[in-house]
């Protein structure tokens, strides 16, 4: 299926301007749906590019942005914490749903994974969560930089490496991810789970995806993502993450929360995306 891209900018809760990209069908959307990248990474990561013309070709249109201070968004790295990116995550869904359709499917990969595990209770239109080698707990993140912990706890910040760039970690991020109550909000999610993992998974142990496909209840479904690595740097394992996860998004568009059968796993064999146009947006339709 044809599909457009679209640059959208909005603000966060600061006022700040964050950069997306709308990845639509050329025909009226199935639904919506919010992608949240990595930690560290950009709306243009492979596996998010990927993946959001993947479900654009399927007919589900995809929104990828920057969280505040990353890629082309404005904003300070440095002054985040994970609940600031859930909070963008909501402004994201704001502006969807002020300008086109609330998101009904949320996907995160890696700590974005995460993130949208905790801002889908408070999406009301949101329908169904994925996961790709998301941690079960945020404070996993802190194992990147475990060598620097002391001295952010002693100096209240430290400039560390992370794949091959540097970046401010302050004690603020540090002891916001350990006061996240991750698997509550997973136990009472109340929308249809997706988890998504490589059982080989150098960055984010498989033993992740366990405890939350554990914490959660049904409908819940997990796909392996068999020996593809943690960012999903090989084209093909980016397509099949796409195509599972359209198939499995398409069951969940258009019903209502009342009417999910208890579990369902479903996959559709390889597409191939075609390739988009892009043009700018910055205001109403």
């Amino acid at each position: 299926m044809p599909f457009e891209s679209i640059k959208i900018n909005f603000k966060n809760r600061k006022g700040q301007e964050l950069a997306a990209l709308l990845e639509r069908p050329k025909r009226p959307a199935v639904a919506y749906a919010l992608f949240a990248h990595c930690f560290t990474c950009s709306k243009d990561v492979f596996a998010a590019s990927r993946i959001a013309k993947g479900l654009a070709e399927n007919g589900i249109a995809t929104l990828r942005f920057d969280f505040t201070g990353l890629g082309n968004s404005q904003g300070d790295f440095a002054n985040e914490t994970f609940s600031s990116n859930v909070e963008d995550l909501v402004a994201a869904a704001d502006h969807l749903r002020t300008v086109f359709e609330a998101p009904k499917i949320l996907i995160g990969h890696s700590l974005g994974g995460a993130a949208v595990l905790a801002a889908a209770g408070m999406i009301n239109e949101v329908k169904a969560v994925a996961t790709i080698g998301a941690p079960a707990d945020p404070a996993h993140v802190a194992h990147l930089f475990k060598n620097h912990i002391d001295e952010i706890a002693a100096d209240g910040e430290a400039t560390v490496d992370l794949m091959g760039r540097s970046f401010t970690v302050k004690k603020a991020f540090l002891d916001d991810i350990a006061e996240q109550k991750q698997v509550e909000r997973i136990a009472s999610l109340k929308k249809a789970l997706l988890v998504m993992h490589s059982p080989i998974d150098a960055i984010v142990g498989i033993e992740n995806a366990a405890k939350i496909f554990s914490a959660a209840k049904h409908p819940k479904s997990f796909i392996s993502l068999d020996d593809a690595d943690h960012l999903l740097t090989r084209p093909e394992d980016a397509a099949y993450a796409a195509d599972v996860l359209a198939a499995w998004a398409g069951r969940w568009a258009g019903r209502k929360q009342e009417e999910l059968p208890k579990d369902n796993t479903e996959n559709l064999p390889d597409r191939r995306s075609q390739p988009g146009t892009a043009k700018e947006y910055h205001g109403d339709r």
